[in-house]
């Protein structure tokens, strides 16, 4: 028998030698995995080491997480054929004439963009390098600039094809097609109240946004061929996630369609070529490779913590704190805001979602004037995938921060960018009560589509 370890110590423990590795620059996937061997060799005996074919086999044999590779080549291949920068420049040509159209082009941009890509990283990082120069040169007000380009990239967890939404499914068991349509609508509404204060502070004060020269505008003839350019990307686009929503295709089958689709576009625009292909191929493997990997790591390290009862231990913290409902919710959304500050959004999930969504469960629907199980698996899921844009968005540790860091001209000191973020983090904080006190903004569209 191994070492006996009250579960109190040992939540410290395991999660206080997670943090310090973490800090000291270690991977995320090989901390997770390399910790959950070393405490399964000091507190349980040889059955105890079953535990890790048990929680991995499931996840490789998990139909719906082909999804992943499959959404990153497509958005790998729309990228590499250059079709960002050439929507950025349609957008920004029927836009450019209006207060703040950089700003809200750049957030259009990168709503289609999150509906092509999935991953937040890159989205910041491709609006950053093309939009954040054409604003700076405009002389836009650079955190009215960098702060469209962050919020707006982090749309990319809750719009689908999510990537983040995918594994949630898959660790929560639920459904991949309902976790995206019930994000659509926070989605969209999270766009439109960024492209509604971009807009608002633009006319308020015109030196922060001034509308592109007269002789760089276009006329209506050619703002139509500029959308024509377009139609093949959105069409996919439309394709994907409407076979999605409309049931006639998995989200794995629709990631196929999708990558299928992928070389068809990059065809029309003659940016099909072997190195193309190629980085294409390269981005897929790195990307689903770091994701799958994490996944193994955590899903050892949570699946000990639970098994040596650290599921009862939160709960019975949880219900001693004497918060009620609510107050538990508002409590774990602050932790997982908390928890971006540290940790890549692969690793909050797997070692947060598993043991928050009994505990949800545990408190039932009528406590969130809920009518069913289902439908507050789901509200829970997408009020989570708030959470995680939130802390992408939050200093001083947030991702999305740095991310822009690395692309924004050196003399922008950090202290700006932070300043940048905070008006757009408010809007995800109002976007956030707005789905917690109306809960059909997020059930409202998979009750209307599975009935």
């Amino acid at each position: 028998m191994g070492i006996e370890i009250p579960i109190g110590w040992l939540t410290l423990i395991m999660f206080g030698s997670l943090l310090v590795l973490l800090m000291a620059g270690l991977p995320l996937a090989f901390v997770t995995g390399g910790l959950a061997c070393v405490f399964l060799f000091l507190l349980g005996d040889a059955r105890t080491l079953n535990i890790v074919p048990s929680r991995i086999f499931p996840l490789m044999t998990n139909y719906q997480l082909s999804a992943i590779p499959l959404f990153i080549f497509m958005a790998a291949m729309l990228e590499r054929a250059g079709l960002i920068n050439e929507m950025f420049d349609v957008i920004y040509k029927l836009l450019g004439g209006l207060r703040g159209g950089l700003a809200t082009a750049t957030i259009i941009a990168s709503t289609i963009l999150a509906a092509m890509v999935g991953v937040i990283g890159a989205a910041v990082v491709t609006m950053g390098l093309i939009a954040l120069p054409a604003m700076l040169q405009r002389h836009y007000n650079s955190e009215i600039a960098m702060g469209s380009i962050m919020a707006g990239g982090t749309l990319g967890i809750l719009i689908p094809p999510s990537i983040l939404a995918i594994i949630y499914a898959v660790v929560a068991e639920q459904s991949v097609g309902e976790l995206f349509i019930g994000a659509v609508m926070p989605g969209l509404l999270l766009s439109g109240l960024y492209i509604l204060y971009v807009t608002v502070a633009c006319y308020l004060r015109p030196g922060f946004g001034p509308p592109i020269p007269t002789a760089d505008r276009v006329d209506f003839g050619e703002k139509l061929r500029l959308v024509g350019r377009m139609s093949a990307p959105i069409a996919l686009i439309a394709v994907v996630l409407g076979v999605i929503f409309t049931g006639v295709a998995t989200p794995v089958e629709a990631a196929g369609i999708g990558t299928f689709g992928a070389f068809v576009v990059a065809a029309i625009h003659r940016k099909l070529d072997w190195p193309t292909l190629r980085e294409a191929c390269l981005t897929t493997l790195k990307a689903s490779a770091m994701v799958i990997w994490i996944m193994f790591g955590a899903t050892i390290f949570v699946g000990l913590y639970v098994l040596e009862g650290g599921q009862q231990f939160v709960e019975g913290a949880m219900e001693a704190s004497g918060l009620g409902p609510w107050g538990v919710l508002i409590l774990m959304q602050i932790m997982l805001v908390a928890l971006g500050m540290f940790l890549d959004w692969v690793g909050i999930l797997l070692l947060a979602v598993p043991i928050f969504v009994p505990i949800i469960q545990g408190l039932g629907p009528e406590a969130f004037g809920l009518s069913s199980q289902g439908d507050l698996v789901l509200w829970f899921g997408v009020i989570y995938l708030v959470n995680m844009q939130m802390s992408f968005l939050s200093p001083p540790f947030g991702y999305a921060l740095f991310y822009l860091r690395g692309v924004a001209p050196p003399e922008i000191p950090m202290l700006r960018i932070f300043a940048a973020a905070l008006p757009f983090l408010a809007i995800q904080l109002i976007a956030l009560i707005l789905c917690m006190l109306f809960p059909g903004i997020i059930i409202w569209l998979p009750d209307l589509v599975y009935g």
